[in-house]
């Protein structure tokens, strides 16, 4: 009868009336039908690749329905969003990509608890009139442009392309960046962030996006257009975690950038364990592996050390001396990675570090943790570690490899749990054996020094957080976020600050949903929950690490934080 219909696509919580503020009866009163996503999802057949990764089945049937509305007049597709849904910041890019290459409609309806239908009733007007506008000029559903094809990373490409690579951990970077140079990879690692790299990311990025995302996608868009590079011979360099968090898809959302800012023709290669993209360019090699872990165990050692000398050094400045004297020295042990000379600089950093000249004033001690990129970046959570230090206290940051060892934990939980093989969990522990290997010597010299602790190991950390959270919760820093703050607070630093990006929502879970429980298990903890994105205000989360430090100082019977900041 040539009737229109809508396909309402949401979450399935937005089948609920006091949710979607009955916004499927306004569309029924304009005599459209009304269809959700899950009821049209077998017919429609989705072009791959897409530029995204398929995360969760919701997403699969989602872009099913679009490619379906995509292609038959009678249907409109409105997808329902609601505020802080970060993965929607991935489905509704995709979404509008694949209705837009057909020349189609999207709109997309940012619902919360208002209900107050005013400005969604407009939008749905302006659709209808968009609709019939448009079947009165005869327009029909056409394929506008192929699927845009990946430019994957070659062998050839290897022997004269520059890699650029986003700033992390400015410690692990500067080791790492040399290991990959000295097997074959020209990588440059792009300097520190500054406001114009964030701007670039608002500009390009969908801004429900995370904040990392939107920080090294940024830096890397500013460095393709500094001129600074031959765009013919350049390619970006990105890590793919796999799994359910976002960080999966920074890679399509790279990739929707270059597209954007003119930079469509540069390649990206993609890192990941599991090789979900492929590039036959590069090879994770037994010497590259071994560079890269032994990178990644130098930078925790000299990050572990430096904040546990600095905030008392005598001479103002000179831990950063020391600092970038053994930096230097591990650039240059990294090209060869023999074991002795690895072993030599570990305990060499030790004995240095424990050696330096501090004073025997008394300070609390606050643990950092929280997602990989804010915690261990400074332009990511506004130099936390500076403004501690700042405020007379001493920062304890976990190691990164830890973050590693979590993850290749996870077959030995599908194992005993779920329907993992017995041959993935013997490779995960096998792994978890191997990354140990590396940080052997490290955990000797720090056990025999007098000033440093040594880190636990994965299973101890498993164990205790098993204590409050299933291992199930492994999206994002998982189960891993709350072992972090317990191993903090087991080792005297009950004091900590968890930082996460605005929106992310396994670590709200993992992080400030297990803020109850962990002070009850330990009633010393002091944790305050610290959201960071462009747009946070500055002035509230100093105001809010500065509580925290008050009662900090007052727990040690010393003199409160320097009075906290009011507007």
């Amino acid at each position: 009868n040539r009737r229109k219909g809508v396909v309402l696509a949401g979450r399935p919580y937005h089948l609920d009336p006091g949710i979607n503020h009955g916004i499927p009866e306004v569309f029924t009163s304009h005599g459209m039908a009304v269809l959700t996503e899950d009821s049209v999802a077998h017919l429609g057949n989705v072009e791959r690749p897409l530029r995204v990764v398929d995360q969760w089945a919701y997403h699969s049937r989602l872009y099913a329905a679009a490619s379906l509305v995509a292609r038959t007049r009678e249907l409109e597709l409105v997808q329902l969003n609601s505020f802080g849904c970060g993965l929607d910041a991935i489905t509704t890019d995709q979404v509008q990509e694949i209705l837009n290459r057909h020349n189609r409609l999207y709109t997309m309806l940012k619902i919360d608890e208002i209900s107050n239908l005013g400005a969604a009733r407009i939008r749905i007007r302006s659709l209808i009139a968009a609709v019939e506008e448009r079947d009165r000029m005869g327009i029909e559903p056409k394929e506008l442009f192929p699927v845009p094809e990946r430019h994957i990373f070659t062998k050839e490409m290897r022997k004269n392309h520059v890699l650029l690579c986003p700033q992390m951990s400015p410690i692990h970077f500067e080791v790492l960046e040399e290991g990959f140079r000295s097997e074959g990879y020209d990588v440059v690692l792009l300097p520190k962030v500054e406001r114009e790299d964030i701007e670039a990311g608002l500009k390009y990025v969908n801004n429900d996006a995370c904040y990392p995302s939107i920080i090294v996608i940024g830096q890397l868009i500013r460095a393709l257009k500094s001129g600074e590079y031959d765009l013919r011979n350049t390619t970006v360099l990105m890590s793919q975690t796999g799994g359910g968090c976002r960080a999966t898809n920074y890679i399509g959302l790279l990739r929707k950038a270059l597209r954007e800012s003119g930079f469509s023709d540069v390649p990206v290669l993609s890192l990941s364990l599991q090789g979900i993209e492929e590039n036959p360019g590069f090879r994770l090699t037994p010497g590259l592996l071994r560079k890269a872990v032994m990178s990644v165990v130098y930078g925790d050692l000299l990050m572990r050390v430096l904040y546990r000398v600095r905030p008392y050094e005598k001479i103002p400045g000179s831990a950063n001396l020391l600092l970038a004297k053994w930096l230097n020295i591990c650039r240059d042990d990294i090209t060869r990675a023999s074991h002795r000379g690895f072993r030599d600089n570990i305990y060499g950093i030790v004995e240095e570090f424990d050696r330096f000249e501090i004073t025997d004033i008394k300070k609390p001690k606050v643990g950092v943790v929280g997602e990989i990129l804010v915690k261990y970046h400074p332009a990511a959570n506004n130099h936390v570690v500076s403004l501690l230090e700042s405020e007379d206290a001493e920062a304890v940051v976990p190691d990164m490899l830890d973050f590693f060892l979590y993850s290749v934990h996870d077959g030995i939980f599908r194992h005993r749990y779920l329907a993992g093989s017995r041959g993935n969990m013997l490779v995960s522990k096998a792994a978890i054996g191997y990354l140990e290997h590396f940080r052997k010597d490290m955990k000797n010299a720090l056990d025999k020094s007098q000033r440093f602790e040594s880190p636990k190991s994965i299973y101890h950390l498993a164990e205790k957080a098993k204590e409050i959270l299933s291992w199930g919760h492994h999206t994002g820093e998982g189960w891993f976020l709350t072992a972090e703050m317990i191993e903090l607070i087991e080792m005297g630093v009950p004091n900590i600050v968890c930082v996460q990006p605005f929106g992310c929502l396994p670590n709200h879970v993992t992080g400030k949903g297990m803020l109850k429980a962990l002070k009850t298990n330990y009633p010393e903890a002091n944790i305050v929950a610290i959201d960071y994105d462009p747009g946070a205000s500055e002035v509230n989360q100093l105001n809010r690490i500065k509580l925290m430090l008050s009662v900090a100082f007052k727990s040690l019977g010393l003199s409160g934080a320097r009075t906290a900041i009011v507007l």
